[in-house]
């Protein structure tokens, strides 16, 4: 068998959607005005903390993939003061947050017990407006959610490999860049965290041998398996790894951008930045690497995404053990290639009925769990009743 990155083809139904003259179908995909497709036609469960269980109709899998997306649009209208990321959730949506994520994937786990049957994983990716400008498709609903997919390994074995040079696969060459040049100083900076319930693994522990990813990321073993998601001491620490990659990348894209830069505000881990990053030759000599590169080459600074751009999600390995990464996030890509796994989605809308009765069984099912831990109520749609 060949090992690599895997594309898979996953089937959907088309989105009976009129696109406005003038704008791209992605850009109104991530529009506000979308929402009420995906509430109407695709909603399972909402609270009254704005988080929103929905059926993804663009799916990744048809085996099991839904989201939780926190739906500001009706109480924050400006798209830029929306919060995109963990560390900006109000506390009560947080905890709220915190408790879906544990059913979701302790239901995950349940489903597909076999990790050798299924590849899970739950996690999000950052949606900020960190795009250069000019480019087609930036983000416009900007509103955190995050993703649970099941994949079927026969399927990824059977599936052709994927082109290794795709940028997505390599986060656009920055999370190489890191690799290459600053491996070291990277895991040591990640070392000073105060964790105890996520525990440092190695590359060979982490990655998922079919495909070969993730690649030279920082990688935790969730010690106590999907018991330490019921603590609240985990999501704590599952926070101070999502903090500590903005501290690092916020330091060096400062360096980037300017030479000597003082410290960044707002950081959270002041002390481990002035005495493992700005007195760091490897880092700070990389960071005049990227920028001389700007200087000279205007297609390459324009790619750049200068504020914390990532991916943070939690897997199960081939040892069905469970395992927390985070990666830098590159331009248009997906969650599911930080795990070697590109979707193209194709229209078939036959196909899809065929996988559609299973799926939704399933949502039901983590829906009923979600609404009896008084997490939310149902939704109705033409698909599936309330309750």
């Amino acid at each position: 068998m060949q090992y690599g990155p895997r594309e898979i083809i996953t089937p959907f139904r088309p989105i009976p959607l009129d696109v406005p003259e003038g704008m791209k179908p992605n850009e109104f995909f991530n529009s506000t005005e979308n929402l009420n497709d995906l509430v109407n036609n695709n909603g399972l469960l909402v609270n009254p903390e704005n988080l929103l269980l929905y059926r993804k109709a663009l799916g990744h899998s048809n085996k099991f993939d839904t989201s939780i997306i926190y739906n500001t649009s009706k109480c924050i209208l400006n798209p830029l003061g929306r919060p995109v990321r963990r560390t900006q959730v109000p506390d009560n949506v947080k905890h709220v947050w915190n408790r879906m994520n544990q059913i979701l994937i302790e239901y995950m786990l349940e489903a597909f017990p076999d990790p050798n049957d299924t590849l899970i994983l739950a996690g999000e990716a950052s949606l900020d407006a960190t795009w250069p400008l000019t480019s087609p498709g930036v983000p416009s609903i900007r509103m955190l959610h995050n993703h649970f997919i099941a994949f079927d390994m026969d399927e990824l074995r059977n599936a052709g490999l994927a082109d290794a040079g795709n940028p997505n696969l390599t986060d656009g060459g920055q999370n190489s860049l890191f690799h290459s040049y600053m491996h070291d100083v990277y895991r040591d900076f990640f070392a000073d965290l105060d964790l105890e319930i996520l525990r440092p693994t190695d590359d060979d522990s982490s990655r998922i041998e079919l495909t070969g990813y993730p690649q030279g990321l920082p990688s935790w073993e969730i010690q106590g398996g999907v018991a330490a998601l019921k603590e609240v001491r985990f999501w704590r620490e599952y926070d101070a790894i999502l903090k500590g990659f903005i501290d690092f990348y916020r330091t060096f894209f400062s360096q980037v951008s300017t030479r000597n830069a003082p410290l960044p505000k707002g950081v959270y881990f002041p002390e481990q930045i002035e005495q493992k990053l700005l007195f760091n030759n490897d880092f700070l000599a990389t960071a005049k690497k990227v920028r001389d590169h700007c200087i000279r080459d205007a297609k390459y600074a324009n790619a750049i995404r200068w504020q914390p751009a990532f991916k943070q999600l939690i897997y199960r390995n081939d040892a069905g053990r469970l395992i927390v990464t985070i990666s830098q996030n590159s331009i248009g890509n997906a969650i599911t290639e930080l795990l070697g796994v590109v979707v193209k989605r194709t229209p078939d809308a036959e196909t899809y009925q065929r996988d559609e009765p299973k799926l939704i069984e399933r949502l039901l099912e983590v829906r009923r769990r979600l609404v009896r831990a008084d997490l939310g109520e149902g939704i109705t749609t033409r698909y599936w009743p309330k309750e």
